[in-house]
Protein backbone atom coordinates (compact mmCIF):
# COMPACT_ATOMS: atom_id res chain seq x y z
CA UNK A 1 0.00 0.00 0.00
CA UNK A 2 1.44 3.48 -0.98
CA UNK A 3 0.53 6.50 1.20
CA UNK A 4 0.62 9.65 -0.59
CA UNK A 5 1.90 12.50 1.32
CA UNK A 6 1.98 16.00 0.90
CA UNK A 7 4.87 17.74 -0.35
CA UNK A 8 6.28 19.95 2.71
CA UNK A 9 7.67 23.05 1.70
CA UNK A 10 9.43 25.50 3.93
CA UNK A 11 7.97 29.07 4.91
CA UNK A 12 10.22 30.98 2.20
CA UNK A 13 9.22 28.00 -0.49
CA UNK A 14 5.50 28.69 -0.03
CA UNK A 15 5.61 33.02 -0.12
CA UNK A 16 7.80 32.15 -3.19
CA UNK A 17 5.20 29.88 -5.11
CA UNK A 18 2.51 32.27 -3.88
CA UNK A 19 4.04 34.80 -5.82
CA UNK A 20 4.12 32.56 -9.10
CA UNK A 21 0.80 31.12 -8.95
CA UNK A 22 -2.68 33.07 -9.97
CA UNK A 23 -4.39 33.56 -7.20
CA UNK A 24 -4.33 37.27 -6.12
CA UNK A 25 -4.39 38.27 -2.90
CA UNK A 26 -7.10 39.46 -0.64
CA UNK A 27 -5.96 43.10 -1.28
CA UNK A 28 -5.51 43.14 -5.03
CA UNK A 29 -9.34 41.03 -5.25
CA UNK A 30 -10.82 43.78 -3.03
CA UNK A 31 -9.19 46.43 -5.51
CA UNK A 32 -9.84 44.27 -8.88
CA UNK A 33 -13.54 44.05 -7.81
CA UNK A 34 -14.21 47.58 -6.42
CA UNK A 35 -12.57 49.03 -9.38
CA UNK A 36 -14.87 46.42 -11.70
CA UNK A 37 -17.49 48.00 -9.93
CA UNK A 38 -16.94 51.25 -10.43
CA UNK A 39 -15.93 50.83 -14.36
CA UNK A 40 -19.28 48.48 -15.08
CA UNK A 41 -21.46 51.16 -13.12
CA UNK A 42 -20.10 54.32 -15.46
CA UNK A 43 -22.20 53.15 -18.50
CA UNK A 44 -25.25 53.67 -16.28
CA UNK A 45 -25.00 57.49 -16.67
CA UNK A 46 -24.05 57.43 -20.50
CA UNK A 47 -27.35 55.08 -21.10
CA UNK A 48 -29.10 57.76 -18.50
CA UNK A 49 -28.05 61.16 -19.81
CA UNK A 50 -27.27 60.23 -23.58
CA UNK A 51 -29.15 57.05 -24.77
CA UNK A 52 -32.49 58.95 -23.07
CA UNK A 53 -33.03 55.63 -21.32
CA UNK A 54 -35.18 55.32 -17.62
CA UNK A 55 -33.57 54.80 -15.01
CA UNK A 56 -36.13 53.18 -12.38
CA UNK A 57 -38.15 51.33 -15.46
CA UNK A 58 -34.39 49.56 -16.14
CA UNK A 59 -33.10 49.18 -12.73
CA UNK A 60 -33.16 45.30 -12.44
CA UNK A 61 -31.08 45.31 -16.04
CA UNK A 62 -28.81 48.07 -14.32
CA UNK A 63 -28.26 45.59 -11.44
CA UNK A 64 -28.07 42.41 -13.47
CA UNK A 65 -25.56 43.97 -16.15
CA UNK A 66 -23.47 45.57 -13.35
CA UNK A 67 -22.60 42.54 -11.55
CA UNK A 68 -21.92 40.42 -14.60
CA UNK A 69 -19.45 42.80 -16.08
CA UNK A 70 -18.42 43.73 -12.72
CA UNK A 71 -17.20 39.54 -12.18
CA UNK A 72 -16.06 39.56 -16.40
CA UNK A 73 -13.72 42.79 -15.46
CA UNK A 74 -12.26 41.46 -12.23
CA UNK A 75 -11.86 38.47 -14.31
CA UNK A 76 -9.79 40.37 -17.00
CA UNK A 77 -7.71 42.01 -14.28
CA UNK A 78 -6.66 38.85 -12.91
CA UNK A 79 -5.64 37.19 -16.26
CA UNK A 80 -3.68 40.67 -17.42
CA UNK A 81 -1.97 41.00 -13.98
CA UNK A 82 -0.86 37.53 -13.84
CA UNK A 83 0.37 37.35 -17.77
CA UNK A 84 2.10 41.11 -17.16
CA UNK A 85 3.81 40.12 -13.64
CA UNK A 86 6.68 37.77 -15.06
CA UNK A 87 6.92 40.18 -17.95
CA UNK A 88 7.50 43.51 -15.55
CA UNK A 89 9.72 41.46 -13.11
CA UNK A 90 12.22 40.17 -15.99
CA UNK A 91 12.30 43.74 -17.28
CA UNK A 92 13.05 45.11 -13.76
CA UNK A 93 15.62 42.40 -12.51
CA UNK A 94 18.72 44.20 -13.34
CA UNK A 95 17.53 47.68 -11.85
CA UNK A 96 16.40 46.07 -8.79
CA UNK A 97 19.65 44.32 -8.06
CA UNK A 98 21.78 47.38 -8.45
CA UNK A 99 19.13 49.29 -6.16
CA UNK A 100 19.32 46.51 -3.53
CA UNK A 101 22.84 45.41 -3.77
CA UNK A 102 23.68 49.13 -3.51
CA UNK A 103 21.64 49.39 -0.25
CA UNK A 104 23.39 46.16 1.10
CA UNK A 105 26.96 46.61 0.85
CA UNK A 106 27.88 48.31 3.97
CA UNK A 107 26.53 45.24 5.49
CA UNK A 108 28.92 42.87 5.68
CA UNK A 109 26.93 40.07 8.06
CA UNK A 110 24.46 39.79 5.48
CA UNK A 111 24.70 36.28 3.66
CA UNK A 112 24.34 36.16 -0.51
CA UNK A 113 21.46 33.82 0.34
CA UNK A 114 19.95 36.57 2.28
CA UNK A 115 20.82 39.37 -0.40
CA UNK A 116 19.42 37.31 -3.16
CA UNK A 117 16.04 36.81 -1.20
CA UNK A 118 15.97 40.00 -0.63
CA UNK A 119 16.28 41.08 -4.38
CA UNK A 120 13.61 38.86 -5.32
CA UNK A 121 11.29 39.94 -2.78
CA UNK A 122 11.41 43.29 -3.98
CA UNK A 123 11.17 42.21 -7.41
CA UNK A 124 8.25 40.74 -7.33
CA UNK A 125 6.84 43.21 -5.06
CA UNK A 126 7.79 46.02 -8.28
CA UNK A 127 6.12 43.37 -10.62
CA UNK A 128 3.11 42.87 -8.68
CA UNK A 129 2.52 46.51 -7.89
CA UNK A 130 3.01 47.65 -11.51
CA UNK A 131 1.24 44.80 -12.90
CA UNK A 132 -1.55 45.50 -11.14
CA UNK A 133 -1.66 49.05 -11.63
CA UNK A 134 -0.95 48.57 -15.64
CA UNK A 135 -4.09 45.74 -15.93
CA UNK A 136 -6.55 48.45 -14.44
CA UNK A 137 -5.60 51.10 -16.45
CA UNK A 138 -5.65 48.77 -20.07
CA UNK A 139 -8.58 46.75 -19.41
CA UNK A 140 -11.03 50.21 -17.96
CA UNK A 141 -9.50 51.84 -21.04
CA UNK A 142 -10.32 48.83 -23.33
CA UNK A 143 -13.89 48.24 -21.91
CA UNK A 144 -15.12 51.20 -21.89
CA UNK A 145 -13.68 52.21 -25.29
CA UNK A 146 -15.32 48.97 -26.35
CA UNK A 147 -18.89 49.58 -24.54
CA UNK A 148 -18.90 53.48 -26.59
CA UNK A 149 -18.21 51.99 -30.11
CA UNK A 150 -20.54 49.20 -29.26
CA UNK A 151 -23.22 51.40 -28.10
CA UNK A 152 -22.98 54.77 -30.63
CA UNK A 153 -21.72 52.60 -33.91
CA UNK A 154 -22.83 48.63 -33.81
CA UNK A 155 -26.13 48.59 -32.39
CA UNK A 156 -27.47 52.31 -32.38
CA UNK A 157 -30.50 51.36 -33.68
CA UNK A 158 -31.54 49.47 -31.24
CA UNK A 159 -33.84 50.13 -27.92
CA UNK A 160 -32.02 51.88 -25.66
CA UNK A 161 -32.48 48.89 -23.09
CA UNK A 162 -31.30 46.46 -25.40
CA UNK A 163 -28.50 48.55 -26.60
CA UNK A 164 -27.33 48.70 -23.03
CA UNK A 165 -27.66 44.85 -21.78
CA UNK A 166 -25.91 43.88 -25.65
CA UNK A 167 -23.31 46.44 -25.76
CA UNK A 168 -22.35 45.99 -21.83
CA UNK A 169 -22.25 42.18 -22.10
CA UNK A 170 -20.20 42.51 -25.56
CA UNK A 171 -17.75 44.55 -24.04
CA UNK A 172 -17.47 42.67 -20.73
CA UNK A 173 -17.54 38.96 -22.42
CA UNK A 174 -14.97 40.75 -25.50
CA UNK A 175 -12.28 42.05 -22.32
CA UNK A 176 -12.60 38.27 -20.90
CA UNK A 177 -11.92 36.89 -23.90
CA UNK A 178 -9.11 38.94 -24.58
CA UNK A 179 -7.72 38.74 -21.60
CA UNK A 180 -7.47 34.60 -21.23
CA UNK A 181 -4.62 35.19 -24.18
CA UNK A 182 -0.93 34.43 -23.49
CA UNK A 183 0.60 37.31 -24.98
Amino acid sequence: MVIKSKPIFTKEEELLLQDFSRNVSTKSSALFYGNAFIVSAIPIWLFWRIHMIDVYSSVLAFVVVTLLNTYLVAFAYKNTKFILKHKIAVKREEAITREISRKVAEDKKMSKKEKDERILWKKNEVADYEATTFSIFYNNALFLALVIFISFYVLKTFSPSINYIFSLGTAGGVLALLSTGTQ
